[in-house]
């Protein structure tokens, strides 16, 4: 019997409301930024928070600052409870923006955001939400290794 043969229980998918959308996006350190690089897509793990309801993270210049301030950017986290068998996702579609007036900056420098990559991260970049979507969903067959 394959996979796709074997019956499974009813897959429930709730959509989240904005606030559950929110905290969930606060309760995890690290999410995906996904940018367009030269015409095809990129995606970068960034260590972020959500400070006024944007997104804000800490970079040098290169790739992800070229690509992200100005444009259209995408951000994803997700998450699994094991004890209740499920699993969450978070989009935020937005324009990405750096920060460079002197007092917005100043206040965003003292954000406790702590990149995990070595190496100075001077430019702090907000992303503005257009869009907020969620889901939380049961997953069939537990968690697979």
């Amino acid at each position: 019997m394959t996979q796709s043969e074997l019956p499974h229980p009813e897959s429930e998918t709730h959509e989240l409301g904005a606030h559950e959308a929110l905290a969930l996006l606060r309760s995890v350190p690290v999410g995906r930024l996904a940018v367009v690089v030269d015409g095809a897509p990129d995606v970068f793990p960034v260590n972020h928070l959500v400070d006024h309801g944007t997104i804000v993270f800490r970079t040098a210049e290169g790739t992800k600052l070229s690509a992200t301030h100005g444009h259209p950017v995408a951000f994803e986290v997700d998450g699994y409870d094991a004890s209740k068998g499920e699993a969450w996702s978070v989009v935020v579609r937005g324009v990405g923006r750096l920060v460079n007036e002197a007092d917005e900056a100043i206040e965003a420098l003292s954000l406790p955001i702590f990149p995990w990559h070595a190496g100075a991260k001077p430019q702090v970049v907000r992303v503005i939400p257009n869009t907020i979507t969620g889901r939380r969903f049961t997953v069939l067959g537990g968690l697979r290794a």
